[in-house]
């Protein structure tokens, strides 16, 4: 049986959720609270010594952390990642823009409007994601004018590596009105089967 160790109102913990629900895997769900600190005792660091969440258990004392190398093995055989080895390449692209062009700016907004304990004093640092975060949503509204997902026109992994973080994005100030091709794809990923929504 696996088990996920998330907090369920974390994008790169819900993106795990959504990739077992799409494939319809039995698993587990420890909820961990990252702000009480539970990613810092001695029990979870020997599970992933970096200190964060999500980190799948696929079997006992066998630990795999990071949310995409997390939805990579879980795909892996599955229509959600490409056999042609140029679209896994792809999906792999999409990812790495999810963690590194993506998820600085839209989710650190977020948590810092939404989760910090003090967002008024955090307003400037949150306000100063805000560009980064509209040029991720550009790259995504032109990838997506002209196709309903991000590789091979059918949903993988990479749409939702992308999805987690963006569907709330307003909850970090973000105007999604201004990306009409990104509002369809976010009402395509809602109708995939398995499909489940984050909890408020």
């Amino acid at each position: 049986m696996l088990r996920v160790y998330g907090m369920s109102t974390s994008g790169n913990c819900h993106k795990v959720r959504m990739a077992l629900e799409a494939l319809e895997r039995q698993y587990e769900w420890t909820e961990i609270d990252t702000v009480r600190g539970d990613t810092r005792t001695a029990q979870f660091l020997a599970m992933n010594p970096n200190g964060k969440a999500p980190v799948l258990e696929i079997e006992p004392g066998k630990y795999l952390p990071e949310s995409n190398a997390i939805l990579f093995y879980l795909a892996e055989g599955t229509p959600l990642l490409p056999d042609d080895r140029l679209a896994r390449a792809h999906v792999l692209q999409w990812l790495f823009f999810e963690q590194y062009s993506h998820e600085p700016y839209i989710a650190v907004a977020r948590f810092l409007r939404k989760f910090h304990p003090d967002p008024g004093t955090q307003r400037p640092l949150a306000d100063s994601k805000m560009n980064g975060g509209y040029r991720a949503l550009e790259v995504m509204e032109n990838a997506l004018k002209n196709a309903p997902f991000f590789v091979v026109d059918r949903y993988t992994i990479a749409d939702i590596a992308l999805y987690a973080y963006t569907h709330v994005a307003d909850e970090g100030g973000f105007d999604l009105g201004r990306f009409p091709a990104v509002r369809a794809w976010l009402a395509r990923v809602q109708t995939q089967p398995g499909y489940v929504g984050m909890p408020a």
